[in-house]
């Protein structure tokens, strides 16, 4: 369970962009459905069992690496070109997978699925993905699911922003998909030392960004700065490549 300030921040968010909790709450269960109902769940790899399986070997591959670093939309391609530790992880938010591919192993994709198309590359090499429900992207995540179930399925792992409980669906806190990367590494117990950020911008929209008007990112990334200073006041410390 995430700190109880980590799950007061999403209210407070919603107050902020006038943004309804009911809507969050019924696409989360709607998602929710979608996986567990699917008439092909089992060959998608969507059923709830299969969902835990995954959840449980990203946290296996997490704990036995000696760092984790997370992937932000401010990514420069040469960063994820340079030689890495080979016991490091990759966990990319949303369409900073783009920067990685091909350069690193990503380990899981972090999304609230508006990094096409660079989501679709991932999902094609069969990387686990955190889909994050809210109220505004139904139509997104319906569109996805239809897709990768026409692909033959990819491992998921599914997240929400409400008070409801599930036994199969997450609140691991967070808002943006990079401070919500933080926060599930904080939901597994991952210690803040283990964490470096690349390409975790405040002050610009990052290449990789999803599309989206400007002067709203940045009101997001602000919130986002936010929550990862709750979650890790030294953060910043351990944070490269920002040009």
């Amino acid at each position: 369970m995430p700190a109880p300030r980590l799950l007061a921040i999403q209210h407070e968010v919603r107050l902020h962009f006038g943004w309804a909790y009911e809507e969050d709450v019924t696409s989360a269960s709607a998602l929710r459905e979608a996986c567990n109902h699917h008439p092909e769940a089992e060959r998608l790899n969507w059923t709830p069992s299969q969902r835990a399986e995954t959840l449980k070997r990203l946290q296996e591959a997490i704990a036995k690496a000696e760092t984790v670093v997370l992937v932000g939309a401010g990514v420069r391609t040469e960063t994820m070109e340079r030689e890495w530790d080979s016991k490091t992880v990759f966990i990319a938010a949303d369409g900073a997978v783009g920067a990685c591919l091909g350069s690193v192993d990503v380990l899981c994709v972090v999304s609230d699925l508006d990094g096409e198309p660079h989501l679709s590359q991932a999902a094609q090499q069969g990387i686990p993905l955190l889909i994050h429900a809210h109220g505004d992207n139904v139509e997104s995540w319906n569109r996805c699911l239809r897709q990768w179930a026409l692909m033959g399925g990819v491992p998921l792992v599914l997240t929400h922003q409400s008070d409801e409980v599930y036994s199969d669906m997450h609140n691991v806190g967070g808002f943006t998909d990079g401070d919500r990367a933080a926060c599930f590494l904080a939901w597994l117990g991952v210690e803040s030392k283990k964490i470096q950020y690349v390409g975790f911008a405040t002050d610009h929209v990052g290449p990789w960004s999803g599309t989206t008007e400007p002067a709203r990112k940045l009101a997001k990334l602000a919130w986002m700065e936010q929550i990862l200073c709750l979650l890790d006041p030294a953060w910043e410390t351990r944070r490269t490549d920002m040009k």
